[in-house]
C-alpha cells in the first residue's frame, strides 16, 4: 500500500507540476488578439516637447485660381446672413510672412463648412500638410469651430503625421488681412503640440 500511494503521490505531483508549467507558459505568451499594450519606448518614443509654429493660412475664393471652391450649399443657403450650410474644399498655401509670394512652409487641405446659424461660425476640418525642413511631409490635424469675426479664435490640433506623431495640441488664428469685395482673407496661425 505505501508503494501504491507513493506512485499515486509522484504521479499526482507530475501532473500538477505538467499544469502549472503550462499554465505559467500561457499566462506569459504574448497576446496575438485586436489589441496589445505597448511601452512607448517600443516605438522610439522618448521625452515629450512644446514646439510652436507661426505661418500665415491664404484662403482664396475670387480670380481664376481660387485655393478655396464652394463645392456644397442648401437651399436656403443664400438667404441665410451666416451663410448657413455652405461647405467649402480648401488647398490654401501656408507661407512663411502675410505676402502670398512668401516661402511656401505646407499647404492647408480640407474643408471647412458653416455650420451656425446665427454667427459666421465655421467647421474647420483639413491637414496642415508641411513642406518646409525637418517637417517636409509631416501634418497636423485640425478639427475645430472658427468664428471668423473673433479676434482670435481657438482650434484644437486632433492628429498628426510624421514627426508630430501622438502630437496634441490647439491653434491660435488670428485675422491678418480680409477683402470684403472678394472675399479673400490672409490668417496669422500660431500653433502649438506636445509631441514626441
Amino acid at each position: 500500500m505505501p508503494k501504491t500511494f507513493s506512485k499515486l503521490l509522484s504521479s499526482t505531483f507530475f501532473f500538477l507540476s505538467t499544469l502549472l508549467f503550462f499554465s505559467i507558459k500561457l499566462a506569459s505568451a504574448k497576446p496575438h488578439g485586436f489589441s496589445n499594450s505597448l511601452s512607448p519606448k517600443h516605438l522610439g518614443l522618448k521625452r515629450q516637447k512644446l514646439s510652436h509654429l507661426h505661418f500665415y493660412f491664404h484662403d482664396v475664393v475670387s480670380g481664376r485660381n481660387p485655393t478655396a471652391i464652394r463645392v456644397a450649399s442648401a437651399a436656403l443657403t443664400n438667404k441665410s446672413e451666416a451663410g448657413f450650410g455652405t461647405v467649402v474644399m480648401v488647398d490654401d498655401p501656408l507661407t512663411a510672412t502675410p505676402d502670398r509670394n512668401s516661402k511656401l512652409v505646407g499647404k492647408a487641405q480640407g474643408i471647412y463648412a458653416s455650420a451656425a446659424q446665427d454667427v459666421v461660425g465655421l467647421l474647420m476640418v483639413m491637414n496642415l500638410a508641411f513642406v518646409e525642413g525637418k517637417y517636409n511631409g509631416s501634418a497636423l490635424s485640425l478639427l475645430g469651430r472658427n468664428t471668423v469675426f473673433s479676434t482670435v479664435r481657438e482650434m484644437p490640433i486632433v492628429g498628426c503625421s510624421g514627426l508630430f506623431r501622438f502630437a496634441r495640441g490647439y491653434a491660435q488664428a488670428k485675422t491678418h488681412t480680409f477683402n470684403i469685395k472678394t472675399g479673400d482673407a490672409v490668417v496669422e496661425y500660431n500653433v502649438y503640440v506636445l509631441h514626441y
